[in-house]
């Protein structure tokens, strides 16, 4: 999901920025909010781990370049149910910013506009977390249906706004909706992909029960809403 060097260039690069800010600015607002309802130590813990686990999907999980970007297992749904949605957006956030600043900085001048094509796929999900999986049902129980529309959303919501930046950057030329499109259709795999990985984790977690009061994982990982 990395927009590469050259594809938005010049005054262009300032609509990343902006949106960026704005990305920033919903996490603060979340942030404050989770220290009120979780505390600064189960807040500050669970960034801490969804940033260490960013950083290593990022390096660590194959990430092929393909059309205009490059294909990430980055398991965003995955760190929101474990996790919860603001713990999962810092560290998203944090994570590709080490990433950038340690090893690779010639992506820092795309940093705003990869940061938003992460954050606000994850927003959106959050909204339709809600929607779909009903509040007496613990996201460890929810079924593969869900953990699929949830990944889609997600998904789907990265390759929407890399297929933006590309258009946005390179307009509508024939090579550039070509390049578009493969990146699409190789992101299928991680959308098919995703939701298996999130029912294995969280049949995982079932058995971590004694951890559910220890401000490691998303209270509603264990818990009715």
């Amino acid at each position: 999901m990395h927009i590469e060097p050259g594809i938005v260039e010049g005054g262009k690069m300032a609509l990343g920025y902006a949106t960026a800010a704005g990305s920033v600015l919903f996490t603060a607002k979340m942030a404050l909010q989770a220290l009120k309802t979780d505390g600064l130590v189960s807040l500050a813990l669970r960034s801490v781990l969804t940033t260490i686990l960013v950083f290593g999907f990022f390096q660590v999980l194959p990430h092929p370049p393909v059309g205009v970007s490059e294909v990430h297992l980055i398991m965003g749904s995955t760190l929101f149910l474990l996790f919860g949605l603001t713990p999962a957006a810092i560290g998203l956030a944090l994570g590709l910013l080490a990433q950038v600043l340690f090893l690779a900085p010639f992506d820092l001048p795309q940093y705003g506009i990869n940061l938003t094509t992460l954050l606000v796929p994850l927003f959106a999900m959050g909204v339709l977390a809600k929607k779909i999986i009903p509040a007496k049902t613990a996201y460890k129980d929810i079924k593969y249906s869900q953990a699929l529309k949830l990944s889609t959303a997600y998904q789907g919501g990265i390759v929407t706004w890399v297929a933006f930046w590309a258009f946005y950057g390179q307009g509508f030329g024939a090579e550039n909706i070509a390049s578009v499109a493969s990146f699409g259709a190789a992101y299928m795999t991680v959308i098919l992909l995703e939701p298996l990985v999130d029912l294995a984790v969280l049949a995982a977690a079932k058995t971590l029960h004694r951890f559910q009061d220890s401000g490691l994982f998303e209270n509603r990982l264990f818990n009715e809403a």
